[in-house]
């Protein structure tokens, strides 16, 4: 996974509450090999009437070019499917902002590269004031949890270990890394005062 620090583009905004996992990618979707993207199903139906035929007034139909959504409460609530943050990634969205997102839905988001910004409701809704029915360009800067818009800044939430990972392209595995001796140091005492809890390796001929 590729890191990110700041990132410049086009927002519109998902003026909706409770968006969750399954209408981020509905269930029967999930089948379909990763490897073939999974972006036209994202919000598929939302996007799409039951004849499959494109609702022209949905924000991302509209603006298919959109690399921010911004977004009420409780975003990507629901189910854990993971697959829901690849619909996101697949369809090029980078980040979205929202005053409150499921919890497991924001770890697969920064697992898997995207930003879920957490702002606050009145700010949530400023933006969505500014953004309207059509489009704005935002620059978003992870080492400044700051969102600008013109003139304005507007502040983010983000813990500093999904900072790092973001920034780094880690996973959670490359972040246990950086604290490799550490942990070698605590093994050593351990096997000191407690040797008999470390498993012996045997030499299989």
């Amino acid at each position: 996974m590729k890191g990110w620090r700041e990132h410049k583009g086009l927002a519109t905004a998902l003026n909706l509450e409770n968006v969750d996992t399954d209408q981020l990618i509905p269930a029967r979707f999930m089948s379909t090999p990763r490897g073939e993207g999974y972006g036209s199903f994202l919000l598929h139906d939302m996007r799409f009437s039951a004849e499959g035929d494109a609702d022209p007034d949905f924000p991302i139909n509209r603006y298919p070019d959109v690399s921010i959504l911004v977004g009420r409460r409780n975003f990507g609530s629901g189910s854990s499917r993971e697959a829901a943050v690849y619909a996101l990634a697949d369809f090029g969205i980078r980040a979205v902002i929202a005053p409150s997102f499921g919890d497991i839905f924001a770890s697969n988001s920064v697992n898997n590269g995207l930003l879920p910004a957490l702002v606050s409701q009145a700010h949530s809704q400023e933006l969505l004031n500014i953004l309207g029915t059509g489009t704005v360009e935002l620059a978003i800067n992870i080492e400044t949890r700051t969102i600008s818009v013109d003139t304005k800044s507007i502040p983010f939430k983000l813990s500093e270990a999904w900072s790092q990972k973001l920034i780094n392209g880690w996973d959670d595995i490359d972040l246990t890394q950086q604290h490799r001796p550490a942990i070698t140091a605590y093994r050593a005492r351990r096997a000191k005062t407690l040797p008999w809890i470390i498993p012996k390796v045997e030499n299989v001929e």
